[in-house]
């Protein structure tokens, strides 16, 4: 385990009671629920599609995809579009948030080694741990989250 003294500016969002980091770098947009379209054939973590300002963007239960309950709908609930490299191509995927907290910028604890154990979603998709008020952050690795299984 690595101890870090770095800092990281991101949109903290909630997820199944967990408190997850992504990069403000990469988020497009936070929206209210918006109708759903399913798709029948999609994967289980696929809520559907949404229109966003005229662009059909594929929902994903984030929860769902790292090991965790699926989504709840709450007064909170958002859906936090981001831009991400998918399979080579810049690609608009909403996320599916419990709740939006806060942009932060929150100090590093650990970057190495995730530890396993007390975990409660898949370490794989953890890039890093920090610190904000208190609780743990978990950063998510982006990556590993939307490579293709």
């Amino acid at each position: 385990m690595k101890s870090s003294s770095d800092s990281l500016k991101s949109l903290i969002i909630g997820v199944a009671g967990d408190l997850f980091a992504i990069p403000v770098h990469v988020v497009c947009d936070i929206l209210d629920l918006l109708p759903v379209t399913g798709v029948p054939t999609a994967r289980p973590f696929v809520n559907g599609l949404i229109n966003v300002r005229g662009r059909v963007v594929p929902l994903m239960d984030l929860g769902m995809k790292i090991g965790l309950s699926g989504a709840t709908t709450t007064p909170d609930s958002r859906f936090v579009v981001i831009e991400q490299e998918i399979d080579g191509e810049e690609t608009l995927v909403a996320l599916r948030a419990d709740k939006v907290h806060e942009v932060a910028e929150f100090e590093l604890v650990m970057s190495e080694e995730i530890p396993r154990i007390g975990m409660r979603c898949r370490a794989e998709f953890i890039r890093a741990v920090g610190r904000r008020q208190g609780r743990f952050v978990m950063v998510l690795d982006l990556e590993r989250v939307f490579a293709s299984d």
